[in-house]
């Protein structure tokens, strides 16, 4: 009848209404999901760089480098013993030993992520602080933290968002 119809459509609109508030809320999941992973990528591919960096004692090569400040490091890190060309790819220079270079600059834009940008620190574990309670000249921690800003249902959120992966290293 009539009646039932009425009744079907209402409750079936009811049920479409409540979908239409849930889909902006869960698109933002995914995005900021697709965000969270994308910053997380980006860091463990800085680190997968400097685990494939040469740094040995024989022959005298750091291609890893140290950032200044010790425990808490201010800078980026440079080393007066790496020699490796320069790869476009990557974005990292062209390095000759004796002369000093940034092992791993720091980058305000990310190629191919424009949104995200990349801080490599270098954290000698000579010093003690920042490397777990270890403490050994051929150790070092990697700390590398990319932020992001990350797109809310609003549009652009105001506050950027860091994901910070800590890597320990062991000279070869």
């Amino acid at each position: 009848t009539l009646a039932e119809i009425l009744v079907a459509v209402a409750i079936i609109g009811i049920g479409l209404v409540g979908l239409a508030v849930v889909v902006p809320i869960s698109s933002y999941g995914v995005q900021e999901g697709n965000q969270l992973s994308t910053a997380t990528f980006l860091a463990e591919q800085r680190i997968e760089q400097v685990r494939n960096a040469s740094w040995s004692a024989t022959p005298d090569a750091d291609c890893v480098g140290v950032s200044p400040g010790g425990a808490t490091p201010t800078g980026v890190a440079t080393s007066t013993k790496c020699t490796r060309v320069a790869d476009g790819s990557t974005g990292l220079a062209a390095c000759v030993s004796g002369g000093a270079c940034t092992t791993y600059p720091d980058e305000a834009a990310v190629t191919g992520f424009t949104r995200y940008s990349r801080t490599t620190r270098v954290i000698d574990c000579n010093v003690g602080a920042g490397c777990a309670g270890v403490t050994n000249a051929a150790m070092r921690t990697v700390r590398v933290t990319v932020s992001y800003t990350p797109l809310t249902s609003s549009g652009v959120s105001p506050v950027a968002k860091t994901v910070t992966v800590d890597w320990l290293v062991s000279q070869r």
